[in-house]
Formats: C-alpha cells, structure tokens, sequence
C-alpha cells in the first residue's frame, strides 16, 4: 500500500523514481538515482541540483518505508513455517502470490498513465518553449492557426471515427439479430429433433423388450384378426410419429410466422417513420424554395426597368426557378413528389399567367400551398379521414357541424354532399323530374341556350375537365344549365350559375345530383331574388357586408375609405358564385363543405376572415391603384386554410344571425325603395321624350326619310 501512494506521489509531481519498482516483488532496494537532464531545458544538468527537495525526501521516506515492509517478510514467513502446515503454507503463499500479481499490475497499469501524462506535458512544454522562443506575433500567431487546424483535422476524425462507429453498431445489432434468430431456428430443430429421438428410443426399448421377452403365445400367421390388429396398432404409431413431427413443424412456423410478422411491422413502422420525415423535408424544402422565389421578387421589385448585368442576371434566375423541377434535381432518381400540375379536382396547382409577376407568385403560392398540405397531412388530415369513416350514418349534430367546418376529405365529400343536398330539396325532388326537363329542352330551345353556350367556354379555364376537347364534363354542364332553366324560369339563366353548377359535377360527378345540388342552392339556402335580373339581395348582401366590416374590422375600413376604394367592386363577385373563382380550391371546398349545411351564414364568416387574414398587408398599401391590384389576386395568396377557419368562426365571434336578417332587412327595403325611384325617375323621362317633337338638324334627314 505504500508503494501505491509512493505512485500517486509520483504522479503529482510530474516525474517517478526509477526504483521505486522493486519493492512490490520483495527485493533488496537499490539507492534512489537522479532523472535525466531533459534535453529541452537549457542550462540544467546532473549537477544542478545537489540539495534534496520536498519532494525527493517524500520519495526516499516511502522507499524505507517500503524497504522495512520487505525486511519483516521472512519474519512473517518464518512465522507460517512454525505455526501451519504445508498445505496452508502454501494456500497462503499463493494468495500472497496471486496479491502481489495484481498490484503489480496495477502499478504497471499506473506507470503506463504516468508515462502517458509526461509525455503530454512534455509535448506541451515543447509546444510552450516553441511559442515563447518565436521573435514576432506573426510566428506566434502562425503557431497558434497551426494548433488549431491540427485541432480541426482532429475533430473531423473524431467524427468519421463516430460515424463508423455508429455504422457499426447498426451493423453489430444486425448481426445480433441474425444471431438470435438463428438460435430460435436451432433450439426449434433440437426440439424437433429430441423429439425425434424420444420416439427413437421409446421404439427401440420397445423392440428389445420383444426381443428379450417374447410373447408366449406368438400370433399365429393364419390369424387374419390378429394380422389386422398388429397392422392397425404399426399404422398408429406411424400417425402418432407424423402428428408429432407435423406439431413441432407447426410450432416452428408458427414462430416462423411471429418472427416474419414483428419484421413486417417493424419494416411497416420504418417507413411510416421515413414517410413522415422525407413529407417533413418536403415541406421545408418548399418553404425554402418560396422564400427564395419571395426574395427573387422583391429583388425585382426594388431594381425596377434598370438595364444592367444585375438585372439580366436576375431575370435568368427567375426564369430557372420557375421551370425547375423537383424530379430534375434528383440525379439519384429518388423523387420526392414534386408540385402537381393538377389536383385531386382537375384545377392547376400553378396558373399560366401572362404576366411574369404574376407567374412568380402563382409558384410561390403553390409552394406555400404544398408546404401547408405536408405539414397538415399526418397532423391534421390523417385524424379528420378518421373522424369521418367513424361517424356512420349521417344526421343534423354539433358534431358533424363541426366536422363540416373543419372539411370533408376528398373520398367522403361526394356521400356526404348528395345528403346535405336531399335534405334542403327532398320536398322538390321527384323521380322523373330531370330526365322530362331534358326533353322539354330537346323539344324547345330555351331562350338562355345561346348565353349558356357562351359561358361554357369560360368556365374554369384552369381546370382540365372543362379544358380538354374530348372531356365530357362541358356537355354535363350544359344540359344541367338547360334543365335548371326549365326548373326555374323567373330566373332561366344568370352569369354565375354555370360555376356553381361546375363545382357541383366535379365533386359529384353526376347529372342529376350537380343539378339538385344547383337547384338546393338558388332555390333553399340563397334569399330570393340573388339571381334574378334586378340581383336586388345581391346588392342587399354587398351592403350587409360593409356593415359588418365597419363593425369588426374598422381599421382597414377606415383606411380603404380613406383611398376611396369600393369593395363591393371585388366581393360582389364572392358572393354570387360562393367563391369559386377567388379561392384555390382545397380551401374553396371546405367553405363549401360548411356553407351546404348552415348557409349564406358562412359566406360573411368567410368574407370577413379572408380581409382579416390580409389586413396588414391592405394597410401597407398607401395608393388606391395599389390597393386595386392587390385585391385582384389576394385572395390566391391565402394558402392555410386552418388559419383562415379559425378566424371565420372563432375571431369573427360573436355573429348571430338575428343581426344578419335585420341588417339584411334593413337594407333591401332601402334598396327596393331606391329602385322603385329610379324606375319612377326613367319612366317619368321617357314620358318627356315621347312628349317632345324630335327636331332635325337643317341640312339633315330623318331616319325614316332615309328609309323612303
């Protein structure tokens, strides 16, 4: 035990004696001699130093110590040789033995982290002599990059040293798992196969026990009876062998089975985990790629018309962002689901836009459109799709108000809007009745047939259905146009309805039910007169709505009439064709999904929540040309539709529908009055122009004079 604190002395004092070894085997110490001179410190030698230090005299207290402990060993020897026998002697002396073996591999163990540790210092000794022996800061400063490059060098190795490290740990709990599975295959064949053996040796004791006591009665060979027996009790054993074979073949598939199953699951649960990531990549990858087409364009913006290489420069980077594609990166042909040119509805992700500005949003948008929907999916749209296969069998409820709020995925959209749809018109509806409204147009032309022909080319120029020549959705469109002509014909046909009648069949896909879905619409949830000639609750609407706005944005109000800008220019249009124009179209869908079941309600929620979600940016605008502009297209900037719904139908709160049939009362009685007015005032003017002679200018004919 002396010797180990002699070691630890030792090592705080940055050097060991040479002798201090000897003591651990018991031999005679030999006199303690000087280190070396290290030959990095000038001016040191043997001689330096003749007066002994603390630190020497420690050292030399410790070696006697050491020295009286090996002298009083043959007194304790001499001790066993009295007192035990041979046997003991010997036990005892191979303890001591086996005692002095480990220490002194301790010791050694400790002179190795000594030596280690003097050499370190030593290194940093040179290290400190090289950096105070240089002459200028340059050499120092040389020096000290050059440290931390190696320190670099070294830290970059450290982590290849990690990742292979981790590589092969992957690679050891593959192999791992290999193994165990090999050890079950083995455990199950020696149980096969001692199975084996027991029926063996159970056979065979059975065989010698025959063989050594015969039967006294052998069976005789012309006993059929006894034949048949002894043939049935050997077909039995053979079955009861194979059943026991096929029973530890089943328990060894069985296993088989369980471990194919837990790799199945395991595989499954990687590649839910791998999905998960690379839509979570995908997401910030669109997001990266928005912020840099953002910065491309206000980059634009601020360079203006200039003619430089800077702008040139510039307008080539546009043009590459713009037709890149995720599938051309890839050059190592993984492809990571790139914007889709169309959704799941036929509509465009990205609109041809003429304008190159404009095209820049439109990806811009669609980028922010695909990050949003990533984001969302296994969030947000995985639980909803859940949600709605649980709910069963539809029925007015808080709940399904609420699930109608949130959006209705895409596979239950269609069942869910021909219910919504029969419970507003199933007091309409009667079997029959569309087929003999499109014989009634086959039999007579209506006198809106040619304006529907000339809304059926602008339809929805963005959408394929409505865009490829040989699609049959175009003649879907006008035949429920002509049939809902002959259902109404105080309205026959209005600009508008050919939309509303297009969102219809492409989430329905059926005649009839797009034409009773339009029918519910213009019929049941809009007031009366939305469509008619005079659009009088259309106007009654836009005025309600700049109440409303007055009343919960008065801001942005305040700051529109300021510039004088009449939005009733911009959301006329919103509402007559509930947004089908303005709206990308997951979102659009989703106003419809609400709007089908709790009506026009949900048009102002969605009206004022669309100018609440860009009311900073409507009052940043200081021109009233500016602020036309951007409410031309802001609408297609609105990309999260979760931001959106929650200010429709929690920040717009409270908004009770008490309040909107007074507004709305209040305000188509002035309206009606104003129209009766100017309907005075027109007929009141016609009368005077009938009253009054026409007078011809001298040198001029009339038309009837012309005529003759």
């Amino acid at each position: 035990m002396y010797n180990i604190r002699g070691n630890k002395q030792s090592q705080g004092t940055g050097h060991r004696p040479p002798g201090e070894d000897s003591p651990l085997i018991g031999e005679p110490q030999r006199e303690e001699q000087s280190s070396p001179p290290d030959p990095s410190t000038p001016g040191k030698g043997p001689s330096d130093s003749p007066k002994p230090t603390p630190k020497s005299s420690l050292t030399a207290n410790l070696i006697q110590k050491a020295k009286r402990q090996n002298n009083t060993f043959p007194l304790f020897a001499e001790g066993l040789t009295r007192n035990r026998t041979p046997q003991e002697k010997a036990l005892a002396l191979e303890q001591q033995v086996l005692m002095l073996t480990k220490e002194l591999k301790s010791q050694k163990e400790l002179v190795r982290i000594l030596h280690k540790a003097l050499e370190a210092a030593q290194q940093e000794k040179r290290a400190s002599s090289a950096y105070l022996a240089a002459a200028e800061d340059k050499d120092r400063l040389e020096l000290v990059r050059h440290k931390v490059r190696q320190i670099a060098e070294l830290g970059r190795h450290v982590e290849a040293l990690e990742q292979e490290r981790e590589s092969l740990t992957q690679t050891v709990s593959l192999l791992e798992q290999q193994v165990q599975e090999l050890e079950q295959h083995v455990q199950l064949l020696m149980e096969k196969n001692q199975a084996k053996q027991q029926v063996i040796c159970v056979l065979s004791e059975k065989v010698t026990q025959d063989f050594l006591h015969p039967p006294n009665q052998p069976p005789k060979p012309s006993d059929a009876a006894d034949r048949d027996f002894l043939s049935q009790q050997e077909k039995m054993e053979h079955l009861k062998d194979d059943m026991e074979a096929y029973r530890t073949q089943n328990h060894f598939l069985n296993s088989e089975i369980h471990q194919v199953t837990k790799i199945w699951r395991r595989v499954a649960e990687k590649e839910k985990a791998l999905l998960m990531k690379c839509a979570y990549l995908q997401a910030k990858n669109c997001q990266v790629e928005s912020k840099y087409l953002a910065g491309l364009r206000r980059l634009q913006e601020a360079m203006g018309n200039e003619a430089s290489e800077c702008a040139e420069l510039l307008r080539q980077l546009i043009q590459e962002a713009l037709q890149w594609e995720a599938s051309d990166a890839s050059a190592d042909g993984v492809e990571l689901s790139p914007i889709r040119e169309y959704d799941e509805y036929g509509f465009l992700t990205v609109p041809n836009y003429e304008v190159e500005d404009l095209k820049l949003l439109a990806k811009i948008q669609a980028l922010e459109v695909r990050s949003h929907h990533l984001l969302a999916h296994e969030a947000v749209e995985r639980p909803l799709r859940e949600r709605w296969a649980a709910l069963g069998e539809l029925a007015p409820s808080a709940e399904l108000k609420q699930l109608l709020r949130a959006g209705v995925s895409c596979e239950h959209r269609p069942r869910v809007w021909r219910w919504l749809v029969h419970l507003r018109v199933q007091h309409l509806q009667t079997p029959g009745r569309y087929q003999e409204l499109l014989s009634r147009g086959q039999a007579c032309k209506h006198p809106a047939a040619r304006q529907i022909e000339l809304d059926l080319n602008r339809t929805f120029p963005n959408n394929k259905h409505f865009t490829c020549p040989t699609s049959s959705f175009p003649d879907k469109l006008r035949r429920v146009l002509l049939a809902f002509s002959w259902q109404n014909p105080s309205i026959g046909y209005c600009q508008g309805l050919n939309r509303l009648a297009a969102i219809a069949l492409l989430v329905l896909d059926e005649e009839e039910s797009a034409f009773w879905c339009l029918v519910a619409i213009v019929e049941t949830i809009m007031p009366a007169d939305y469509y008619s000639k005079t659009l009088t609750a259309s106007q009654a609407d836009q005025r309600v709505l700049q109440d409303l706005l007055s009343e919960k944005l008065p801001r942005l109000m305040a700051h529109v009439g300021q510039h004088r800008v009449d939005l009733s220019f911009i959301t006329f249009n919103w509402f007559l064709v509930v947004f089908a124009d303005s709206l990308i179209s997951n979102i659009l869908l989703q106003v419809w999904d609400a709007f089908l079941y709790e009506g026009t309600k949900v048009l102002f929620r969605y009206a004022l929540a669309i100018f609440k979600y860009n009311e900073e940016e409507i009052l940043r605008l200081q021109d009233s040309l500016e602020i036309y502009q951007y409410l031309r297209f802001f609408t297609k900037t609105i990309c999260n539709s979760r931001k959106l719904r929650n200010i429709a139908f929690n920040d717009m709160n409270p908004f009770p529908m008490k309040q909107l049939q007074q507004l709305r009362t209040v305000h188509r009685e002035r309206l009606e009055a104003e129209l009766r007015e100017l309907e005075q005032l027109k007929a009141e003017y016609l009368e005077t122009r009938a009253s009054q002679d026409p007078v011809v200018p001298e040198g001029c004919t009339s038309e009837d004079e012309g005529e003759a």
